[in-house]
């Protein structure tokens, strides 16, 4: 069949959701920082997680029965750990669910938790098909899969492409950790940011960086170069488990993120979340720690390894954060009328740890991602004078 398909040259117009787009030899691959930016860290986690299409989708009209889309991910490995499953693409056809499926193969990085070492082996591309469409004409997204690097091949269809209606949806620029990128969500549309996006009728443009969210400054400057009807950025988890910083640095280090937003967006409505509630990291500083009893036992969890004793000569914990970022948010706020503060325990609480506690003690599962989706939609789009006004 596919030889009787039109294929489309893949070019950055036809996706959504990134900053960048840097030819490779395989296609094209989408980032979600700026070379500039990238230039400035010399960390490959955050290299391996901007480059994770979290957020990212192809976008077009067409009136076709049939998708191809070919990329070559990059899959995961952690050794010694259980496989992880494929990336999930989702189909959306006129803004609702139509379609998943996954691509086999491709290169695979291995990466050792214990050693910190990284390996990859290069792999061939593949398909995914979407088939049994209606043919009538319509708005097709293919959100890619949030924690897969995926380099975009080829797409074929039969019926030709055009490029995607303008967006008439506000654009709601998102920054977090690891949880905002989607850990341990099953499907590109199953995190928290793309359920509150669609419920909140915004356009994501989701920054959210597992391991990645820690004020870093060139990250403040995408923020404020971003055009955005929305901005949120959700602060803490990272700074506590990978103990970056003291209480002394982290309250100015918040102020300079925010002034730097500010110069690109002085009345844009920001919103500052605190952390989820995370027990493991409550009172007790970081560093966070591979759990070495747990992965003895073929699965992923972490440990808090710091002492609580240190918090008086200013280690952070996720009750210091929340403190420190109230105490902000409330004297800027005082000049700054656009500016608003959430506590994360608001998205997921005590209760919530009783009845979904986090599998791996830090990220939260698929029905925790809908539920925080579902929550911040209400407080930050739908809610009474919530910030983000769904109806402003």
């Amino acid at each position: 069949m596919t030889q009787d398909l039109l294929t489309t040259p893949i070019t950055a117009d036809l996706v959504q959701g990134c900053l960048e787009t840097e030819q490779t030899e395989a296609g094209l691959l989408p980032h979600r920082l700026p070379a500039w930016a990238r230039a400035q860290s010399s960390d490959p986690q955050l290299a391996m997680v901007e480059a994770q299409p979290s957020g990212v989708r192809l976008a077009f009209g067409t009136r076709a029965t049939r998708i191809e889309l070919d990329t070559l991910p990059t899959k995961r490995v952690y050794a010694g750990a259980p496989p992880r499953p494929d990336g999930v693409y989702d189909l959306l056809v006129n803004g609702r669910l139509a379609g998943q499926g996954s691509v086999a193969g491709g290169s695979t990085m291995t990466l050792d938790m214990m050693t910190g070492s990284m390996t990859i082996e290069a792999g061939p591309p593949g398909t995914v098909c979407f088939d049994g469409l209606e043919g009538d004409l319509k708005d097709v997204e293919i959100w890619l899969p949030h924690d897969e690097t995926t380099e975009l091949v080829a797409l074929r269809t039969d019926a030709p492409v055009e490029p995607a209606a303008p967006n008439r949806r506000r654009t709601w620029l998102h920054h977090g950790s690891s949880i905002s990128h989607g850990s341990n969500a099953t499907s590109p549309t199953g995190t928290w940011p793309a359920v509150a996006a669609r419920l909140g009728e915004a356009a994501l443009h989701n920054l959210g960086f597992g391991g990645g969210a820690l004020l870093d400054p060139f990250v403040a400057r995408v923020l404020r170069d971003t055009p955005a009807d929305l901005i949120s950025v959700k602060l803490g988890i990272n700074l506590v488990n990978t103990d970056l910083m003291r209480l002394r640095a982290f309250g100015p280090a918040v102020h300079g993120y925010l002034d730097t937003i500010r110069e690109g967006h002085p009345e844009t409505p920001l919103l500052v979340i605190s952390p989820i509630l995370c027990p493991i990291h409550e009172n007790t500083p970081g560093p966070a720690a591979p759990d070495l009893a747990a992965f003895a036992e073929g699965r992923l969890a972490f440990v808090a390894t710091g002492d609580p004793d240190e918090v008086a000569r200013g280690k952070l914990t996720l009750s210091v954060i929340r403190a420190e970022l109230a105490r902000i948010v409330e004297q800027r706020a005082v000049e700054d009328k656009h500016l608003f503060y959430l506590d994360g325990r608001r998205l997921y609480g005590d209760a919530d740890t009783e009845e979904l506690p986090l599998p791996d003690r830090l990220h939260p599962d698929p029905a925790t991602h809908r539920r925080i989706g579902e929550r911040f939609a209400a407080l930050a789009f739908t809610d009474a004078d919530a910030p983000f006004g769904l109806h402003a």
